[in-house]
């Protein structure tokens, strides 16, 4: 059941988006230039900035590598880490348009966005997670007073976006953030970003996750401490691989 504080968001969104159209009938969502009514959501100059990858990167942690680096057990920025999660794709590295984007999607206004995002991202990397064969897509979840206070998850805007695109089922219940952690973003150092989110997650339903192959789906991957925790909670349940599915990679 919704809350009257969230339908009061989801009426203040709809309103300014409403405004918005109005005045705007169709502004490109990275650089807001105007464009034909038959253009997607994103310029021909902002579009490409947005979803391409111009850079190879390593299967394992998903970090932009060299063009003839060896990788079969990760590359030199993952090869000594222990991850809980068998590999990561993404749409792009975390800077430029795509960078810019992400940070807009943080504002409680910017579901609109998050959903246009979401859906350009789950067409770019959709035949990649299909190619592992997935049972369940599961979101990063916020605490419950972080989501109270943005209004959404854009986790779960990024996972319903894929599912539909691959036809494989999500859920946001599977996965519980059982304590409220500072932002990673605010740590100083790898180590402290690991110690901030131990023991943040608690897996339930074990019955969808034994034996099953799970897509874990967050915005940002900078270490990979978020979505280890995140699996190494689900590990509990014996699956059969999991992965992780992000829209950019920082350095």
């Amino acid at each position: 059941m919704s809350s009257p504080w969230s339908n009061l968001v989801a009426m203040g969104r709809t309103l300014l988006s409403g405004a918005v159209g109005l005045m705007y009938p169709n502004l490109c969502w990275a650089c807001r230039e105007l464009m034909g009514p038959e253009d997607g959501p994103f310029c021909s100059t902002c579009g490409p900035r947005v979803s391409s990858d111009p850079f190879p990167t390593c299967p394992r942690c998903a970090s932009t590598v060299g063009p003839h680096l060896d990788l079969p057990d990760g590359c030199p920025t993952c090869r000594a880490e222990s991850f809980a999660f068998d590999g990561v794709v993404r749409m792009g590295p975390y800077e430029g348009r795509l960078r810019e984007m992400i940070l807009q999607m943080k504002a409680w206004t910017a579901e609109d966005l998050a959903e246009v995002v979401a859906g350009l991202w789950a067409k770019q990397i959709g035949p990649r997670v299909a190619a592992w064969q997935p049972d369940l897509i599961v979101p990063i979840p916020l605490h419950w007073m972080r989501r109270w206070q943005r209004g959404f998850n854009a986790s779960d805007l990024l996972a319903a976006a894929l599912a539909a695109e691959t036809r494989v089922p999500w859920t946001s219940y599977l996965l519980r953030r059982v304590r409220r952690t500072p932002l990673q973003t605010e740590q100083p150092s790898p180590t402290a970003r690991k110690e901030n989110v131990k023991d943040a997650f608690q897996a339930k339903d074990a019955s969808r996750i034994s034996g099953k192959t799970i897509v874990i789906v967050d915005d940002v991957m900078t270490t990979g401490a978020t979505v280890h925790e995140a699996a190494r909670a689900m590990r509990v349940h014996k699956p059969k691989a999991i992965y992780a599915a992000v829209l950019a990679r920082a350095h």
